[in-house]
């Protein structure tokens, strides 16, 4: 129980910290130019061993803003933010590298996804056999 109460305080924490701004009043003045031409797009990253979020142990947490340019703690955020915009923001279209090979060692990493893209509320998760076969989905997943 007390590491599904570590998880959900970081994925908490990390999503007031990244989300927060997000959330205030989008009042403009009559006649007012709009204050940003982007919709929002932050995400929170989580990486843990395990077969799913509730049962994982967490091990890292990373932000990844892409609009207007890429931010955030995630160590390759340029590349990231140009995978998502290659998938349409579809987590679920980024395929594997067909040049790496990883053993069939069963250590599970769970990969979860919180925020918004585009204006779009995203909601992710994901088993990975191991870290190896994570890293082989490109820069999204590779914290």
């Amino acid at each position: 129980m007390r590491t599904t109460a570590r998880w959900a305080a970081t994925i908490g924490l990390t999503a007031v910290t990244v989300c927060g701004p997000l959330t205030g009043a989008a009042v403009a003045a009559p006649g007012s130019a709009p204050s940003s031409l982007y919709a929002p797009s932050a995400l929170v990253l989580t990486i843990g061993h395990g077969e799913s979020a509730l049962t994982a142990t967490p091990e890292r947490a990373v932000t990844l803003s892409c609009a207007p340019t890429a931010s955030g703690t995630h160590p390759a955020a340029p590349q990231a933010c140009a995978d998502l915009r290659g998938a349409g923001g579809d987590l679920n279209s980024l395929k594997s590298s067909d040049d790496v090979f990883c053993t069939k060692l069963w250590d599970p990493v769970v990969v979860t996804v919180e925020g918004v893209w585009q204006g779009k509320r995203v909601s992710y998760e994901r088993t990975f056999g191991n870290t190896c076969v994570k890293d082989t989905y490109g820069s999204v997943f590779a914290f």
